[in-house]
């Protein structure tokens, strides 16, 4: 594998189908505000590179990014890009990862609005988001573990997904998602999961108003909710929740356990009829007729 050091890249398509080299220390910025540096690249690596241009990585594969610095202007870094690790690295740049397949993301800061759209098969470990919104909509086959989120609309239309060990700060999240399980996490926010199915959460602390409504296939196991209110409404949910919910209204199919349950709002105009079973403190609680 070739190596270059040292070197300044500025032009457009300044290393365009490059294969097998390893770029140290370089950078791509310029006044030549050159983009798509490395498009239709393959096999190559960077390492402690500076990238301040836009469009870097477009149809490439088998990359690897080591202590790599996008900027603000390092736009839309990663487009349909297959095959890659990033580690030690930071990515600014808005839409960094979009229809990607098969990307390894370690130890690595990302300020991406619009990060991993329709991207597949992505795992993060060690990893912390700040200011994305709509993070990794209809992605799938993603692994989330020990990552710190504060975002907005993230997991929309998401399938396939694991969370472990992370917490997540973001209102409107997992909407229309499939097949998500999130576990030993804290999950903030408004309006969590609505049009869901097949979400899991274990042992998570769920904070936020109005959570999980029109949910199907919904299970809570051994978690907290606290200011949760309005909780549930036309779901078909199983949850053990331990502690209190301040409210839960019109709660479809299913049963609820709870140690406290402040409030159970049934509505006679509700859509459902509501039929989940309803135990507070070891107490079944029975519908009115």
């Amino acid at each position: 594998m070739k190596e270059i050091k040292n070197e300044r890249f500025g032009e457009e398509r300044a290393l365009y189908g490059v294969q097998d080299i390893k770029l140290i220390d370089c950078k791509f910025d310029g006044k030549e505000d050159g983009e798509s540096a490395l498009k239709e690249a393959k096999h190559f690596i960077l390492e402690n590179c500076y990238m301040n241009l836009r469009y870097p990585l477009w149809h490439d594969d088998d990359v690897e990014l080591k202590q790599v610095t996008m900027t603000e202007n390092c736009r839309a870094a990663l487009w349909y890009t297959t095959n890659v690790k990033i580690q030690d690295s930071k990515l600014f740049g808005i839409k960094a990862l979009r229809e990607c397949k098969d990307i390894e993301i370690k130890n690595t800061e990302i300020e991406s609005p619009e990060f991993g759209w329709r991207s597949e098969n992505i795992s993060l470990e060690d990893v912390k988001i700040n200011k994305s919104e709509y993070l990794f909509f209809e992605g799938k086959n993603l692994t989330l573990k020990n990552v710190d989120f504060k975002g907005k609309y993230s997991f929309q239309y998401v399938e396939n997904m694991e969370i472990e060990n992370s917490i997540l700060d973001t209102k409107d999240a997992f909407w229309h998602s499939k097949n998500v399980t999130v576990k030993n996490s804290i999950v903030k926010g408004e309006y969590l999961a609505w049009y869901s199915q097949n979400l899991t959460l274990i042992d998570c602390k769920i904070i936020g108003t109005q959570p999980l409504c029109y949910c199907e296939n919904l299970k809570l196991m051994n978690c907290e909710m606290i200011d949760t209110d309005l909780a549930f409404e036309y779901s078909d949910v199983e949850a053990t929740i331990q502690g209190s919910i301040d409210s839960i209204k019109n709660p479809r199919t299913g049963y609820i356990e709870a140690d406290e349950i402040k409030d159970i709002i049934l509505t006679e105009d509700a859509k459902y009829k509501p039929q989940a079973k309803i135990k507070v403190n070891k107490k079944q609680f029975s519908y009115s007729s």
